[in-house]
């Protein structure tokens, strides 16, 4: 067996789902971010743990978690609220839990939009760490979100969870993803800096994470990225196939990819600025010391 931890913040009208979802396991918690609306409200009418801490990023939550909150069993699952478990997803984990030959299996994603599968323009499969043990595997900030670090080998599960992601209606979604254009800039400006596309990943790479990574870190360098990013999801991905929802989806990751970049030009704006100033403040207070210096030596001479 293992233990499933679900993370929340305001998911009133996610979590209820979510929790019965993963009721196979005997041992859940939910490690809530001081939500305002009925999430722990709601959580606490289950079988289930809830544990709040202030959320300072997702590779910190995600640690603080696995390092402070005991677990029932060795092996957990980290299920967000607007992803669901399914039977077959968990009868898979269980049996990799018994063969214990990795120590951490990604999985992929299916992502629900408009109340369609997008199939297509998300890049499926794209996997994410979600079963592992809890002393091998810890999670570092990149972004919006956050990258894991495993001691050990990995491996890769058959079945999939969904991931809905518009579950709490468009307005949600542009407001969340207007905060995590904020911390994509800053990411983006320290690779541009500092970072360098691994082109080796990027063309034989072993896995569908590893050729991702490095495709993003190419991307980022790329110029008009939001109609590049429109164009490829769109037509060389074939998101047209997955119909209306695919169509918007795509428009959707464009005008975020747009959100980023008018980011990163006012972070580097503002640092101007700022660091306009500090030079104005500077120069300042040279002429005031010489200044001073001045009348010192003419009184001296009087």
């Amino acid at each position: 067996m293992f233990s499933i931890y679900i993370l929340t913040y305001n998911e009133a009208t996610e979590i209820a789902e979510c929790i019965e979802s993963a009721l196979l396991s005997d041992d859940i918690i939910v490690v809530d971010s001081f939500s305002t609306d009925r999430t722990v409200e709601i959580a606490s009418r289950y079988p289930v743990k809830v544990i709040q801490h202030e959320f300072e990023s997702h590779g910190k939550q995600r640690t603080w978690m696995l390092q402070e909150i005991s677990t029932k069993y060795d092996w957990v699952y980290i299920l967000e609220a607007d992803e669901r478990m399914t039977p077959e997803l968990f009868a898979e984990c269980l049996d990799r839990v018994k063969k214990a030959e990795k120590i951490g299996y990604y999985v992929a994603e299916r992502v629900m939009f408009m109340g369609k599968w997008i199939r297509h323009s998300t890049q499926y499969p794209r996997y994410q760490m979600r079963l592992f043990t809890k002393d091998k595997v810890w999670f570092t900030d990149y972004g919006h979100t956050e990258r894991e670090v495993c001691d050990g080998e990995t491996g890769f599960l058959q079945e999939t969870y969904p991931h809905y992601t518009s579950g709490k209606g468009l307005s949600r979604w542009i407001e969340k993803h207007n905060r995590y254009s904020t911390d994509e800039a800053k990411e983006t400006i320290t690779q541009l800096e500092k970072g360098r596309v691994d082109w080796r990943s990027l063309l034989f790479g072993r896995s569908e994470i590893e050729r991702r990574r490095a495709l993003k870190d190419l991307s980022l360098r790329l110029p008009f990225r939001p109609i590049i990013r429109w164009f490829y999801m769109y037509f060389i991905l074939k998101g047209f196939l997955d119909g209306k929802a695919g169509f918007t989806w795509c428009t959707l990751q464009a005008f975020y990819e747009y959100l980023i970049l008018l980011k990163i030009q006012e972070i580097r704006q503002n640092k101007a600025k700022i660091d306009n100033n500090s030079h104005v403040e500077s120069e300042k207070a040279v002429n005031l010391i010489s200044n001073s210096e001045k009348i010192t030596i003419n009184n001296i001479g009087r």
